[in-house]
């Protein structure tokens, strides 16, 4: 069942109006630098959050939306990826992850009560950021689920020059068979008051913390697969495991209103594994095929996780951002 934020928790960001906190950072698995600012934040609906700023950069900044399980310390590399390429960023835990609060009893569990309560978490960083003025112009990279949110954002008038999606959450891979098994169960759990409960086969482990590194849907690369497996076992707050019933009922809804409305005019840039097997490939290439003027990367051999690839399709990734963002000032 859900339960209120933690009033402590609470009264630690402060009200959504009050300046941010200081908030922890775990520097010894973060294996890039550590933000100059990590902040607790507080969403307007009492929420609290934490995010991560890197300002150093002449050329603007980064808004990263990582995605589901994800934590601010996993993109430090990308960090200093992008610092190298003359662009600050920051990046956030969204709630029910990372060290953000967590809304169910049981805290493994991936949950929101609606979807679009993403766009609070991402209004109070946007507030954070420009309190810390960070530089301009502004862009947004959305990783997965991310990628939903930041899709969601820019209809919704995000003020961003130009975006860049890994492997974005446009459509969830469900195999053929099962897509009116989710629809089906999804929907009515959530009308039978069973939303909490977690998505059958689901459970409260971390996929990376249990997954072997042969035939991972992440990577392909073992250093990164192993960073992220230290990172969620060295500081298991920072893990969670299968999404809740009523994530899904929310997140398949959220999916398809994104890929019923016309695409956005602005530039962008997706990479897409061609061996992608978490979101659903047919809703990326429908909406980038859609969008005027977008292009759409096919990396061969990569999985979903393209910004903790290879080392030459990482740079690969953050040097078509770079040219992409110059060419967009």
């Amino acid at each position: 069942m859900a339960v209120a934020p933690d009033p402590s928790a609470i009264k630690d960001g402060g009200p959504p109006d009050a300046p941010p906190a200081d908030a922890p950072f775990h520097d010894d698995v973060s294996e890039g630098p550590a933000p100059a600012h990590c902040l607790w934040l507080t969403a307007r609906d009492g929420v609290r959050l934490r995010a991560g700023f890197w300002p150093e950069g002449e050329r603007g900044t980064v808004l990263l939306l990582p995605g589901r399980t994800e934590y601010v310390e996993k993109y430090a590399p990308a960090a200093a990826d992008f610092a190298a390429r003359g662009y600050a960023m920051l990046a956030i835990d969204w709630r029910g992850q990372g060290l953000a609060d967590r809304p169910l009893a049981e805290r493994n569990m991936g949950h929101v009560a609606r979807f679009a309560d993403y766009q609070n978490d991402l209004q109070a960083v946007i507030a954070a950021a420009e309190r810390l003025d960070m530089p301009r112009p502004w862009y947004l990279v959305g990783h997965s689920m991310g990628g939903a949110i930041g899709l969601r954002a820019i209809y919704e008038g995000l003020q961003i020059k130009a975006a860049m999606f890994s492997a974005p959450m446009w459509g969830i891979f469900i195999p053929p068979a099962m897509v009116p098994v989710a629809w089906g169960v999804s929907t009515i759990a959530r009308n039978a008051g069973l939303g909490d409960r977690f998505i059958p086969g689901g459970g409260p482990v971390t996929y990376v913390a249990d997954a072997p590194f042969e035939d991972n849907t992440l990577t392909t690369d073992r250093a990164m697969f192993d960073m992220m497996k230290r990172q969620v076992t060295t500081h298991p707050e920072l893990s969670l495991g299968s999404p809740s019933i009523h994530w899904l009922y929310e997140a398949l809804y959220e999916c398809r209103r994104l890929c019923r409305r016309k695409a956005p005019k602005m530039p962008m840039i997706t990479f897409l594994g061609m061996n992608e097997r978490i979101v659903r490939v047919p809703a990326v290439e429908g909406r980038v095929a859609s969008w005027p003027g977008a292009l759409l990367v096919r990396v061969p051999g990569a999985e979903h996780e393209i910004m903790m690839e290879t080392p030459t399709t990482r740079a690969q990734f953050f040097d078509a951002a770079a040219e992409l963002f110059a060419a967009h000032r």
